[in-house]
C-alpha cells in the first residue's frame, strides 16, 4: 500500500464508505480504486485528486496533505542517474535490486538521512 492509499483508506473509514461506494460516487470502478489504495496504478490524475477531496469534503492543508501524499506514492520510481559518476547509478541499481529487503528500521534510518540531508551524522552530504 501506498501513503496515498493509507490516507484514502483512513478517510474512507472516517467516513465510513465501502471502496464500492466512493468508486461509484467517484464514477470510477471499484477494481481501479482498489488497485489505487494498493500502489498497483500509477498516480491519480489531478481531476481525481480534487474529485476525491471534494467526495471527502476537505479543504486548505488536509487537501494539499492528500495531494502532496500522491505525488510521493508512484510505485514505478524512476531515478535519472544520467550526466551523474557511475557509483550514483550504481547506488540506484542496488537500491533498486534491495528494496524489498530493507526492514522498517533500515528504511527509518536512509528516510532520516535524506531528511537531514547528512548533516549532524558527522557524515559529508
Amino acid at each position: 500500500m501506498t501513503p496515498f492509499g493509507e490516507a484514502v483508506r483512513r478517510l474512507r473509514a472516517r467516513k465510513g464508505v465501502s471502496q464500492k461506494e466512493m468508486a461509484e460516487a467517484l464514477n470510477v470502478s471499484p477494481a481501479y480504486l482498489s488497485a489505487l489504495e494498493h500502489g498497483k496504478r500509477g498516480l491519480p490524475t489531478f481531476d481525481l485528486l480534487q474529485r476525491i477531496a471534494g467526495y471527502f469534503n476537505i479543504i486548505w492543508d488536509e487537501a494539499e496533505e492528500l495531494f502532496l501524499l500522491a505525488r510521493s506514492s508512484d510505485p514505478r520510481v524512476v531515478i535519472d542517474t544520467s550526466g551523474l559518476p557511475p557509483e550514483y547509478t550504481d547506488f540506484a541499481n542496488r537500491l533498486a535490486r534491495r528494496i524489498r529487503s530493507l526492514d522498517s528500521a533500515e528504511i527509518g534510518r536512509l528516510s532520516a538521512l535524506l531528511e537531514n540531508d547528512g548533516k549532524g551524522d558527522g557524515k559529508a552530504s
